[in-house]
């Protein structure tokens, strides 16, 4: 995914009201960035971070500007919690996800389960119907060579629905995969953060057990593009 204006770096001050980010521009003006993403963001929201933001497009949009990138020591990490379909869209178009590869046809956001949009649909006459739900992540908390990153950085009910759903869906003749995009580019495994909500990490254990695929891929991350590495493994 190649972002389509060239982004405007600057200096993280705060990310607050979860929406609302001040960021100091080169030249010392103190901008609000709308923030695409409404988890807690630990590890990824330190001030004094240098960040990139995307410019709006809409002049009739109130905040000027949205979060897009941020650096954490050496590693750099996409936040906008917008991105990541797209980014799995385009990397299974392009065959970059081997797990997901041969199926005729994709689509995105379409209607299952209870009141619930999957995020990509893979089809194909000759194969059962793959359901994809993807989720961002970009918590790491231990920066040490070979640590993890992590997913959820906060609670998420949400989660541990499409959890169930999923489940639900292989339990009527389909595949399902729960994919974990890693939005940064200095973590190639991949765990559940159980300390921070353990009854998602449950039910990932049972849908696993019904037959879900837990499946994560790590990204190259620049201010030009996002894009797909390679498969991260997945310890849980």
């Amino acid at each position: 995914m190649k972002f389509e204006t060239p982004l405007i770096p600057g200096k993280l001050v705060k990310r607050y009201k979860r929406f609302l980010t001040d960021v100091e521009l080169a030249d010392g003006t103190i901008v609000t960035a709308h923030c695409a993403n409404s988890g807690s963001m630990l590890s990824v929201n330190e001030p004094g971070a240098p960040v990139w933001l995307s410019p709006a497009n809409d002049p009739k949009r109130k905040l000027k500007f949205t979060w897009e990138l941020i650096k954490i020591g050496d590693a750099m990490v996409g936040i906008n919690t917008q991105h990541p379909n797209r980014i799995v869209y385009e990397a299974i178009e392009a065959g970059k996800i081997a797990e997901l590869t041969g199926y005729a046809t994709q689509r995105r956001e379409v209607k299952y389960g209870k009141n619930s949009r999957i995020d990509v649909l893979l089809e194909s006459p000759d194969k059962p119907t793959c359901y994809v739900e993807v989720k961002n992540t970009t918590m790491r908390r231990d920066l040490n060579p070979g640590a993890p990153a992590e997913f959820p950085d906060s609670v998420t009910a949400r989660g541990a629905k499409h959890l169930e759903e999923l489940g639900d869906m292989v339990e009527q003749g389909h595949r399902a995969v729960m994919f974990y995009l890693i939005q940064r580019d200095d973590a190639d495994t991949f765990t559940v953060a159980a300390n921070i909500d353990p009854v998602y990490s449950e039910g990932l254990k049972i849908a696993q057990n019904r037959g879900v695929e837990v499946v994560a891929y790590s990204c190259r991350v620049s201010p030009l593009e996002i894009e797909i590495k390679g498969p991260a493994e997945v310890k849980l």
